[in-house]
């Protein structure tokens, strides 16, 4: 046998045999689990072909070219191979219970980071979504007419301006978050004084749709009373457009920085000055109280923030508009006109994906006025939206944080530290999903009280909310695999499978099922459910045949990191790993 022949260093071979017993058990295990350990940034066996090159020529003849291309399949002798020793080592040693202990380290070590993103952005939709239900209810207090205008207005502006906003900043997370990555503080600050330009150029023709919706709501043949209140209310909304140009891109910029903790001060900080202001305003002038009191809230956030920078010192890392370096940058600098075209290619298809998805809740809304009992229908359309924008917190907090972690391991350079944050994430996505699946089936009663007392309306609302919880156990998924989409810079694959799970597959199952099949508003809440279930089937399935690798050459080229410089990083990470483990003679 190997170990008992003569002419080699039994010590040696023992340190051999150990190394490859460590190394090969993790091996093994990680690729039956289809995941490789993130923290090196490399393969497991990539670090075994390290240890045979430094290694191998002690305990065996073969030339030192040839032991740096073994893996665990080669040979040592003609009588043991590698992943034979690996076997051996671990049945004897039980190393591959340290190994799963390692794993779990680096998963609890990635939750922490997302914690420190998430939690923020929790505290953030939670209190906008406050925001919101403070403003309907001001709009409910003035009387049903001044409410339904209200509300025909707020669904406008959602479709038509918000949602396009939203959607064009949010365009610049790729950029941003690899940026912050790979340490290109100055085109992180470039990328954000563009965002704001762009979406200030596209509050133009938004305002102008804003400001003609009363004949656009004549076509549509609705009351004149009520088009009067939503042209009312678009009017005096119309700073708004400003405030959020400049909010919106901010708010992705402290995401993918991963500080978001000022803005989240900010943010409570305003709405809790909104409650008085949104009562005080509705009650002295009506219906534009409202919408000047959602403006001044949002200039409000502005102005506190810009307190934080007045009052933060100017450096490298807190200067948000100017960076200053302190050093000559490692990373190559890209063209002007590059990083616009950039920057549109990723905007474009990311404000196309959440319009199409926001969009599609306005046509179910739209498409329960037409169905037997439009009332009930209508009114349970108003309490459903409610429940899935608050459950719709959890998705939207995992989807932004994934998504500046994601960049910011592959502007780095670590696709493997990239893979790791996905994996976790939307592990916590299938976790929530299912919180939200028993809240919405178990608490269906209580929380459609919350809304009405009316009989009809609370029996629809009990049935269609178990239908709801299902729907969160695909959105959750595929909402957080959106993000992961975003911080690899894939926006356009989100937004065509945003166009054809909701449009091409969603859309007509509800029409057939409501309409068709006289199954009413369940049969759109059922299409909404088949719409979820094949985007978050084709979101996962694109991960999951995700090459990380090439990800990371990609974020290379778009944020302007020399790959040779990463590479030759990479490697010296490997060797200075394996000096930290006593695996480096």
């Amino acid at each position: 046998m190997w170990l008992s022949s003569s002419g080699y260093d039994r010590s040696a071979q023992i340190s051999f045999l150990f190394k490859f017993g460590v190394l090969g058990t993790a091996s093994s295990y990680f690729n039956s689990k289809s995941y490789k350990y993130p923290l090196t940034s490399c393969r497991f066996d990539q670090v075994l072909s390290l240890v045979c090159s430094s290694s191998l020529r002690a305990v065996t003849p073969l030339h030192s070219t040839e032991a740096k291309k073994m893996v665990p399949g080669d040979k040592i002798q003609d009588h043991l191979t590698v992943s034979e020793v690996s076997k051996i080592c671990c049945s004897l040693t039980g190393f591959g219970i340290l190994i799963q202990f390692m794993c779990l380290l680096q998963v609890l070590e990635e939750w922490k980071r997302m914690k420190e993103i998430g939690l923020p952005i929790t505290v953030i939709n939670l209190v906008s979504y406050i925001k919101g239900m403070t403003s309907v209810m001001c709009l409910g207090r003035l009387g049903r007419l001044e409410l339904a205008g209200g509300a025909l207005a707020v669904g406008f502006t959602n479709v038509t301006g918000y949602s396009v906003l939203t959607g064009l900043a949010m365009g610049m997370e790729p950029m941003c978050s690899q940026a912050f990555g790979c340490r290109n503080l100055p085109m992180a600050s470039r990328i954000l004084r563009r965002t704001i330009l762009m979406l200030l150029l596209a509050s133009l023709p938004i305002s102008l749709l804003w400001i003609n919706i009363k004949p656009i709501m004549q076509v549509a043949r609705q009351d004149p009373d009520v088009a009067r209140i939503a042209d009312l209310y678009c009017r005096f909304a119309l700073p708004d457009l400003l405030a959020n140009s400049l909010l919106q891109p901010l708010r992705v910029y402290f995401r993918c920085k991963g500080t978001p903790c000022p803005l989240m001060w900010c943010i409570s900080l305003s709405v809790f000055l909104h409650v008085p202001i949104t009562v005080l305003l509705g009650s002295a002038i009506g219906v534009p109280g409202v919408a000047i009191a959602t403006c001044l809230t949002n200039f409000n956030t502005l102005l506190f923030l810009l307190a934080c920078f007045a009052c933060a010192p100017v450096t490298e890392e807190t200067s948000v508009y100017m960076p200053i370096p302190t050093s000559v940058p490692c990373c190559s600098s890209k063209p002007s006109s590059t990083e616009w075209a950039s920057l549109i290619r990723l905007a474009l298809p990311s404000c196309l994906s959440v319009c199409l998805e926001w969009w599609w809740y306005e046509l179910m809304t739209v498409a329960s006025g037409y169905l037997s009992n439009p009332h009930v229908s209508l009114a349970t359309a108003a309490i459903v939206i409610q429940t899935t924008s608050l459950m719709y917190t959890v998705p939207t907090t995992l989807s932004t944080s994934v998504s500046a972690r994601v960049g910011n391991e592959l502007g780095a350079g670590r696709p493997r530290g990239a893979q790791t944050s996905a994996t976790v994430a939307i592990g916590l996505a299938f976790a929530g999903s299912c919180v939200s699946l028993l809240w919405a089936t178990m608490g269906r009663e209580a929380w459609g009280r919350v809304f009405t007392d009316d009989k009809e309306v609370l029996r629809l609302t009990k049935a269609v909310l178990p239908v709801i919880g299902l729907c969160e156990l695909a959105n959750c998924p595929q909402t957080t695999g959106c993000g992961v989409l975003r911080g690899s810079a894939r926006t356009s694959v989100g937004a065509a499978i945003n166009l054809y799970a909701f449009y091409l597959v969603g859309a007509p199952v509800a029409l057939v099922l409501a309409f068709w099949w006289n199954m009413g508003f369940v049969g759109l809440s059922l299409g909404l459910l088949a719409a979820q279930a094949a985007c978050a089937v084709s979101v996962l399935h694109v991960i999951r045949k995700t090459d990380w690798e090439r990800e990371a050459s990609k974020a290379a080229d778009l944020v302007g990191r020399e790959a040779p410089k990463v590479a030759m990083n990479e490697e010296e990470d490997k060797i200075g790993l394996l000096k930290r483990e006593g695996l480096q003679p």
